[in-house]
């Protein structure tokens, strides 16, 4: 038989063996009361951040998760159930990858969910149609629709008529746009079938961050990058906002 301590509150972060996803962990090693989880696809290079990080003198732990892996979402979320009863903490630095209903994923939540997107959501919300923009921030939108809305768009550049079926020139502003409407259904979900567990759900903005993919001329580090989604992490029990709202810089913005 698992025996786990009731009290011990665990953080997970996706995709963090690197760049913000390491930040994140490493300021939550340090402020979070609980345990704090790197996660990655590949276990050397997560057990090799974990080493970093004991090299700075901050204990982490290390579980591994592909989120691409449908298998490997059930398995992580079945760990993090038995050994902790839940995740009181989810940082989804790697994004979301719920396949099929993500009510069952849902069901681990306890406490805080931050969804890493991008400024590169809202700007390119405002390079959509009129229409598309009417439905990205509507508040029935639903998940169904979202990914029909998603899959449009993949079709329709495929023969290179998005522009006049209304979306921009931007495959990963459109891939922002879709995370943060995704926060904001998941959040008002977890309002009207959870509102007993005042459960805080955000998607935000790190910033333009030094990071492979951004380069080495962003403004900000990875430890800057880090702030935001860290505040939202460690909002204080009883909090009631924000929540299913896309922040940057810890200030809420207009969506």
């Amino acid at each position: 038989m698992f025996l786990f301590t009731a009290m011990t509150k665990v953080a997970v972060v996706t995709g963090s063996n690197k760049g913000i996803g390491l930040s994140i962990v490493r300021a939550l090693c340090k402020q979070f009361e609980g345990d704090v989880y790197v996660t990655a696809r590949d276990k050397t290079r997560g057990e090799e951040a974990v080493k970093t990080l004991a090299s700075e003198g901050l204990k982490s732990k290390f579980h591994q998760l592909d989120i691409n892996d449908i298998n490997s979402i059930i398995k992580a979320a079945a760990f993090f159930k038995d050994t902790y009863g839940g995740v009181d903490v989810l940082v989804n630095n790697a994004g979301i990858a719920f396949k099929g209903d993500s009510s069952d994923q849902l069901l681990y939540l306890k406490l805080l969910v931050v969804n890493i997107s991008s400024f590169m959501a809202s700007r390119t919300l405002n390079q959509c149609s009129k229409e598309l923009q009417a439905r990205f921030r509507s508040e029935d939108i639903t998940e169904d629709e979202l990914v029909e809305l998603m899959k449009r768009f993949v079709e329709k550049t495929k023969s290179d008529q998005h522009k006049e079926d209304g979306w921009p020139q931007t495959a990963y502003g459109v891939s922002k746009t879709g995370l943060t409407v995704l926060s904001m259904i998941l959040a008002r979900r977890l309002s009207k079938e959870r509102p007993q567990d005042n459960i805080l759900l955000n998607a935000c903005c790190p910033g333009w961050v030094r990071t492979d993919m951004a380069g080495d001329k962003a403004p900000k580090s990875p430890d800057e990058g880090a702030i935001t989604p860290v505040y939202l992490a460690l909002l204080p029990p009883g909090a009631t906002e924000p929540h299913g709202r896309f922040v940057s810089d810890k200030e809420v913005q207009k969506w």
